[in-house]
């Protein structure tokens, strides 16, 4: 979400590299290209002008011009900068209450209605019983979008048929739900296409009204500066928590994640990053300085990982590889797990140093794993319980039933072989010691 903006300030730095003498002529140069990228990056000229006039005088301030590594003095500076920028540390939502109330507002087109399924499910995976209110009774079907993507993540949605004001709905939703036993009530509510005054009486009522335990502003991430002006104007009208940037996997430059915080002072808290139901995360400002800078997000990796790896699975198959009885039935489960942590390219981009290299590489991901599945349910469960025993003949048997070619069968039970002796390497702890033999 960020690489066009990171091309850019890797270029920045460079200028700092391999000069002679720092000067403060030479910083200055380099926080002018910063300015530069940032106003590039869909920045507001009066952000872009602070933050790059607080990162010249901690620049200066801080020993750049005498530091040893003054490009990597420089890189740290601005990436402190940044984080703090755009919130600090991650902020996630209040829910405390009997029933909680979250109230989401923002423009149609914005991912209003899609952003409260996929918070709805977040919390439900969390044990919590939520429940969805259907308020948007200006959009023509937008009910209709709610029941469908309520039924997709298995959450119930709540409306009246006919009922055309949606502050009757909201309330009586937060009434039953709360005799229900439903811990949160999820207000999805009405947009229009542009700020309006309309609009804004509409949802100044229905805060009142509700006296929502949460407010969030959601905003489509591409709009650039016309989500930092529309944050601003709903920010006046109801005084909300924090923001919600979707469609932050999109061609977008990243300049609204910059410039909210710093135009409204209200936290981004959560960022759509997919179409997918999952496809939510808690938004960091520090990782996603750590993104913006090459750095990666090794943490954010490591808590995916954790989420779609089954513990009790990762227990049985150690068991399995101690018995040397890791088969292709195991290889596959994981191929699977792997694919539920989200996009090859947004988990590859998480490795240091690794995003840069992955951002001209076009990876879909239903066909990097097509074939593997194919040839998978080509063979037979014999041949999957023991690739050792498969043969030329075999492997002709499985290419032909897969609609794939030998040399790709070949291709995986080499993958399935060395994944197998990594893996065991990585259980009795000689990978570690191999590694730090590498290291040293």
């Amino acid at each position: 979400m960020f690489d066009a903006l990171q091309e850019r300030l890797e270029k920045s730095f460079k200028l700092l590299k391999g000069e002679g003498r720092i000067t403060e002529i030479n910083v200055a140069e380099t926080v002018k290209d910063i300015r530069r990228a940032l106003l590039d990056a869909d920045v507001s000229y009066k952000v872009a002008k602070e933050f790059c006039d607080g990162v010249k005088e901690k620049a200066i301030g801080t020993g750049v011009l005498t530091a040893v590594k003054p490009q990597q003095m420089m890189v740290k500076i601005v990436h402190d900068s940044l984080a703090e920028f755009m919130g600090g540390g991650g902020t996630d939502i209040n829910i405390k209450g009997n029933p909680a109330v979250v109230l989401v507002a923002g423009l149609n087109g914005s991912g209003k209605t899609t952003f409260s399924a996929k918070l709805a499910l977040r919390l439900k995976k969390k044990g919590v019983k939520v429940m969805l209110a259907a308020c948007d009774t200006f959009r023509p079907a937008a009910i209709e979008q709610l029941k469908t993507l309520g039924a997709q993540v298995d959450v119930p949605v709540f409306s009246i048929e006919g009922e055309a004001d949606p502050i009757k709905v909201a309330k009586a939703a937060i009434s039953q739900g709360g005799q229900q036993g439903y811990s949160v009530i999820i207000v999805d509510t009405a947009g229009r296409l542009t700020v309006d005054q309309e609009l804004m009486d509409e949802i100044r009522a229905m805060h009142a009204a509700v006296k929502p335990t949460e407010s969030l502003f959601v905003v489509d991430a591409m709009t650039g500066q016309d989500a930092v002006a529309s944050a601003t104007a709903f920010n006046e009208a109801i005084d909300y928590d924090g923001v919600v940037l979707t469609k932050m996997d999109g061609d977008t430059r990243g300049g609204a994640a910059l410039s909210i915080k710093a135009v409204t002072g209200k936290p981004i808290k959560f960022v759509g990053t997919g179409e997918k139901m999952e496809a939510l995360d808690i938004f960091y400002p520090e990782r996603a300085a750590d993104r913006i800078l090459g750095m990666g997000d090794v943490v954010s990796l490591v808590e995916k990982a954790q989420e779609a790896i089954d513990e009790k699975e990762a227990r049985e198959t150690r068991k399995k590889l101690a018995r040397n009885q890791y088969n292709l039935n195991d290889y596959y489960n994981q191929i699977q797990q792997v694919r539920k942590m989200g996009d090859i390219k947004d988990l590859a981009a998480m490795i240091p140093g690794v995003g840069s290299q992955m951002k001209d590489v076009d990876i879909d991901n239903d066909k990097a794993f097509k074939s593997t599945e194919a040839i998978y349910h080509s063979m037979t469960p014999w041949e999957r319980e023991h690739p050792e025993g498969i043969t030329g003949s075999r492997r002709k048997r499985i290419a032909d039933g897969s609609g794939t070619s030998v040399a790709e069968v070949n291709k995986l039970l080499k993958q399935f072989e060395g994944s197998r002796k990594m893996m065991k390497m990585a259980a009795d702890g000689s990978l570690r010691e191999r590694l730090k033999n590498f290291r040293g």
